[in-house]
C-alpha cells in the first residue's frame, strides 16, 4: 500500500492549524470548561499571577521549625520563656530598624493631610523626645536633635510606643500599595489629597475611594461599564505592614538558615551569629563587639582612639554584620516591639503553627442592609469587635467564642483557679484575677512584648529568645522597631 504525499500535507496542515487555534484559545476552567476572561461567558477573570512581589525596605524570611524561648541561663529567674518548639510560616521583614527619616517623612504627611482640621493626629503621633531625659545626665542635646536633625537621619527612631508604630505600619501599607497603582499607571498622583480624601487601601478595594484615575482595569462584566477599579483578585496590591509577631522576630534573628544543612542545624545560636560570645571571631575583625551594646558598668563605646561599638547611643541602622537573612541589627542598638501581649507562659499556651497571643478578631462594620457603612473622617474603614449579631455562628463555634482572645487560658476568668466562685469575682474583680495588675504585678492585657536588647543592655538582653515587655502606650530611649508582612502563597521563594 502507497502513501498519498498530499494527505500527508493535508494532515499535517491541520495539525498545524489546530495548534495555532489552540494556543489563541482561552484558558478554561478545569472543572466546569467555561472560559476565563471572556464577556461572553459571563466575564469571570483571571489574572496572571507569579508570585507577591517584596514590598519596599523587605527581606524575605523561608519560615520553618525552630525551638522558640530561652536559650540563655535564667538570670532573672523569671522562668517565663520556656523553650518550646514551634512552626513559623515565610513572611517578609525590615531589613533595619525604622529610621527617624522614615518617621519625619511620616509626620510630615500627616501634617500636610490631616494636619489643618485634624492637628490631634499629627500630635498623637509625635514621638516622645523628652524620653532622653534623665534626673542625672545631661541628654538635652538628644531632646532636641536626635529625631530631625540629619546627623541622626539613619539612627533607628525611638521614643514611639507600641500604639504609634502599629499606626506607622498602616500608613505605610496604603503610601506603598498607592504608589504601586501610579507605578501601573491606573491612578494619577494626588498630592491634595485632604483629610478622608486620602488614599487607603482597604477603602479603596470597598469602592469608597477613587482618586484621581488615570486609566482603570478593562470590566469584563457583560453588566458593568466597561472599567473597573483594581481588586485583590487581581494580586496587585500587597498585603499590610505590620509589627511581626514574637515567634516571627525571633526566627528571623536568629538566621538559622545559615546553619542548617538540610533538615539539621549544625549549631544552635545563643545570637544571631555563631558561638556563644559578643566579639567577632574573624582574622580581621578579631575583639570587634558584634552588636551595639553596653560592655560593661559605663562602658558603651570603648576607649578614645579605639573605639570598640562606636555607638555612645544608637548607632545608624546599617552599622555592623548582618545575619544570615540579611537583616542588621537583630541584637543591640534599640529593642523591637513585637506584635503579642505578654504572658509568662505564653510559650506553653500558644500554638505549634504561627504562634501569636493577641487576638481580638473584628469585622467591618455594616448598616441594616448589610452594606459597608461610609469610612470615617480619616478615610478608613470602619470596625467593630465580632459578636453574636454580627455573627449568627459565633456562640456555637469551635474555634473561638467571642472576640477577644488576649486571655485566653491564661489570664481570662474562665482560665483562673476563681472560675465558678462569684463571690470572689465580686470581691476582687474579674479583671485582676490572675494577676492583680497595679498591687502585684505590670501584666495585663496592655503589656505588650519588645525582644533584642538596646545601646544600654548588658549582651544577656541580645539573645533573641529573651523577652521583656512594657505597656503599649509607653515608650524609651532605647525601644524601637521595624515592619512585617504576610507573605501570600508558597512558602518558598522562587
Amino acid at each position: 500500500m502507497t502513501r498519498n504525499p498530499g494527505n500527508l500535507t493535508i494532515v499535517a496542515v491541520l495539525l498545524i492549524s489546530a495548534a495555532i487555534f489552540s494556543s489563541c484559545s482561552k484558558e478554561s476552567s478545569s472543572t466546569t470548561g467555561w472560559t476565563y476572561n471572556d464577556s461572553r461567558t459571563g466575564g469571570f477573570e483571571v489574572k496572571p499571577y507569579l508570585e507577591q512581589e517584596t514590598g519596599p525596605g523587605l527581606v524575605f524570611i523561608e519560615g520553618g521549625t525552630f525551638v522558640m524561648g530561652r536559650s540563655e541561663q535564667d538570670v532573672m529567674f523569671d522562668w517565663n520563656n520556656i523553650p518550646r518548639r514551634v512552626t513559623v510560616s515565610s513572611f517578609y521583614i525590615d531589613e533595619t530598624e525604622v529610621r527617624n527619616i522614615d518617621y519625619v517623612e511620616y509626620l510630615y504627611w500627616l501634617g500636610r493631610v490631616f494636619g489643618e482640621t485634624y492637628p490631634e493626629v499629627v500630635r498623637n503621633a509625635l514621638p516622645d523626645t523628652l524620653v532622653w531625659r534623665e534626673r542625672l545626665a545631661y541628654n538635652e542635646p538628644y531632646v532636641y536633635n536626635y529625631l530631625r536633625h540629619p546627623s541622626y537621619r539613619d539612627y533607628p527612631v525611638v521614643g514611639v510606643s507600641w500604639v504609634q508604630a502599629n499606626e506607622y505600619a498602616a500608613w505605610r501599607t496604603d503610601r506603598v500599595n498607592e504608589m504601586i497603582l501610579i507605578r501601573e499607571e491606573v491612578l494619577d498622583w494626588d498630592p491634595d489629597q485632604l483629610n478622608e480624601r486620602n488614599f487607603n487601601t482597604e477603602a479603596y478595594l470597598a469602592g469608597q475611594y477613587e482618586g484621581l484615575v488615570k486609566e482603570n482595569m478593562q470590566d469584563l462584566d457583560p453588566r458593568g461599564t466597561g472599567e473597573r477599579s483594581v481588586k485583590i483578585e487581581d494580586g496587585m496590591l500587597l498585603p499590610a505592614y505590620r509589627l511581626p509577631t514574637e515567634a516571627e522576630w525571633e526566627f528571623a534573628a536568629l538566621g538559622l538558615i545559615g546553619n542548617t544543612v538540610y533538615e539539621r542545624v549544625v549549631e544552635r545560636r545563643l545570637y544571631p551569629w555563631n558561638g556563644h560570645i559578643v566579639r567577632s571571631s574573624e582574622k580581621r575583625t578579631r575583639g570587634t563587639i558584634m552588636a551595639n551594646i553596653q560592655r560593661g558598668r559605663g562602658d558603651l563605646m570603648g576607649v578614645a582612639g579605639n573605639l570598640n561599638d562606636a555607638g555612645e547611643i544608637t548607632v545608624p541602622v546599617y552599622a555592623y554584620w548582618p545575619n544570615d537573612y540579611g537583616l542588621y541589627n537583630m541584637a543591640g542598638n534599640v529593642n523591637e516591639w513585637v506584635a503579642d501581649v505578654f504572658r509568662p507562659l505564653s510559650h506553653e499556651a500558644v500554638s505549634d503553627f504561627r504562634p501569636f497571643r493577641g487576638n481580638v478578631f473584628q469585622t467591618p462594620l455594616r448598616d441594616e442592609d448589610g452594606l459597608l457603612v461610609p469610612k470615617d473622617s480619616l478615610g478608613r474603614i470602619v470596625y467593630q469587635n465580632v459578636d453574636p449579631e454580627s455573627d449568627p455562628r459565633l456562640p456555637s463555634r469551635r474555634n473561638y467564642r467571642s472576640a477577644d482572645n488576649i486571655g485566653y487560658g491564661d489570664g481570662d476568668y474562665a482560665s483562673s483557679r476563681f472560675y465558678g466562685d462569684p463571690e470572689s469575682v465580686e470581691r476582687i474583680g474579674q479583671e485582676k484575677l490572675m494577676y492583680d495588675y497595679g498591687t502585684s504585678s505590670l501584666i495585663n492585657d496592655d503589656a505588650r512584648v519588645f525582644k533584642g536588647g538596646g545601646w544600654k543592655d548588658r549582651p544577656y538582653w541580645a539573645v533573641p529568645g529573651n523577652r521583656r515587655f512594657l505597656d503599649q502606650n509607653e515608650a524609651t530611649n532605647d525601644i524601637g522597631f521595624r515592619c512585617a508582612m504576610t507573605r501570600v502563597g508558597s512558602p518558598v521563594g522562587y
